[in-house]
């Protein structure tokens, strides 16, 4: 055997040996989504309930913007 056949034997095996890795990690990932979904079912994570934040402003605080901006295209328009 020269060093081309010895190259594609190699190339060969290696890749065989890749394919079947990847054919046996899909196979056990499925198995485990299909576990961890069961078990989810059966212990399920406890919900926890979102507080939405109180939005606090002040009428003088809007007004304040509002005048401030009025103030500046009155000040622009002269």
């Amino acid at each position: 055997m020269n060093n081309l056949e010895i190259g594609m034997a190699l190339m060969i095996i290696g890749m065989g040996f890749v394919l079947a890795f990847l054919w046996l990690m899909i196979i056990f990932m499925g198995w485990m989504s299909k576990a961890v979904a069961y078990l989810n079912k059966i212990f399920p994570e406890p919900v926890e309930e979102v507080k939405k934040a109180v939005k606090k402003t002040s009428d003088n605080v809007e007004a304040a913007i509002a005048l401030a901006i009025a103030a500046i295209r009155a000040k622009r328009h002269q």
